[in-house]
């Protein structure tokens, strides 16, 4: 009798079991079914309201978006979108990379290219990709105007790209607890002075995009022999190469070496983060690294490129740039932006010639690499 009473026991928990088991299933079968109406009801709304956006545009004589905006850029990704979105109304797809990710991403898609704006801080490079037709050239966004004297003077010819600011590749660090202002190096040239042997380091301009700028700039001010034998000479006396800034930055914070030309957002965070560090701005001007802002010849989006590179020479927007953290430590390409206030507003900056940068960059790679190896 008690086996048969604890037999049908067993029997009513394994009944009670199914029925929960049944009423659980139910219940996950219900959410799921609700998760997949919440979803398609989100998708709905949303293409709901890009079909409505596209008949406001439409409505306003405005080109019709039926897809966002592909820019390729190396910085100011968390912004950029939204700025662009809330004065145009239009959206932004971003994809982020260095110069040599960028740049390797739009050789690699040559044949059937899927951006429409590249957005980025390596100049000869993108004039090199005016040379095949792969830019829009010989048209003028009408914030040109807009545009400094210096900035002005950046626009290549063809008018392939628009520069959107310069920040220095290279200013002169020295740590303060090693030299002074009366013993510290003052000018790119002091850097030669034999008491500075073993103690300079900057990053390699094979490797580092803004890197490059600093040797061209460099260069191009001496001429390119002139050039290589100022770095020969610093070579000789045991420049230390580093593959991109912020190793230069852990070679300057370990003592490894006391003295480096460092780009200049590198720079003001190090200083701004505590660490014993002076920035000099070279008496002949700091080399400079520029953004420039170039549209893909055959996007089909060519009215809304056209209304990004022209945004991106807009005061307002310069300025919300600025703004942003460390990558606003630049000088702005057009009138009527407040500098950050931590930054020299005398500094000078020397930017080499467009053509002479984009015609000697392998040579002056494969130069630095040779000499790097020594």
């Amino acid at each position: 009798m008690k086996k048969k009473m604890l037999a049908l026991g067993l029997c009513a928990c394994m009944a009670a079991g199914m029925t929960a088991c049944s009423a659980n299933s139910t219940s996950q079968e219900t959410t799921a079914a609700q998760s997949q109406e919440s979803s398609a009801a989100e998708s709905s709304q949303k293409t709901d309201e890009a079909q409505t956006e596209a008949e406001s545009q439409k409505a306003q004589g405005q080109p019709e978006q039926t897809e966002p905006l592909l820019v390729y850029l190396n910085d100011f990704d968390a912004v950029i979108g939204d700025l662009f979105k809330e004065a145009t109304g239009y959206d932004v797809e971003v994809v982020v990379g260095n110069g040599a990710e960028t740049m390797s991403r739009i050789e690699a898609e040559k044949s059937n290219p899927q951006w429409d704006v590249v957005w980025i801080d390596s100049m000869y490079d993108i004039y090199n990709l005016s040379q095949d037709g792969s830019l829009l050239t010989g048209w003028e966004p009408e914030n040109a105007a807009n545009l400094t004297e210096f900035s002005a003077g950046l626009v290549p010819e063809n008018k392939c790209f628009y520069p959107t600011g310069t920040h220095a590749a290279g200013v002169l660090v020295y740590r303060n607890d090693v030299y002074d202002e009366t013993t510290a190096p003052k000018s790119i040239d002091d850097l030669t002075d034999p008491r500075f042997a073993g103690q300079v380091g900057m990053a390699d301009p094979g490797v580092a995009a803004p890197a490059y700028p600093l040797a061209a700039g460099i260069m191009d001010a001496k001429g390119l022999e002139g050039g290589k034998e100022y770095f020969t000479t610093l070579f000789e006396q045991g420049l230390k190469v580093y593959p991109k800034n912020p190793q230069v930055v852990q070679a300057l914070a370990s003592k490894e070496i006391s003295v480096a030309l460092l780009q200049e957002s590198n720079a003001y965070e190090m200083v701004n983060s505590g660490e014993p560090i002076t920035i000099v701005w070279p008496e002949e001007g700091a080399p400079g690294s520029t953004r420039v802002a170039a549209i893909n010849a055959s996007t089909d989006q060519m009215e809304i490129a056209q209304m990004f590179v022209n945004f991106l020479l807009d005061a307002d927007t310069q300025q919300a740039l600025v703004n942003t953290g460390d990558e606003g430590y630049f000088e702005p390409s057009v009138e009527g932006v407040q500098q950050k206030e931590d930054r020299d507003p005398n500094a000078k900056l020397v930017v080499a010639d467009v053509v002479f940068g984009a015609e000697n960059e392998a040579d002056i790679k494969a130069w630095f690499a040779d000499m790097s190896a020594m």
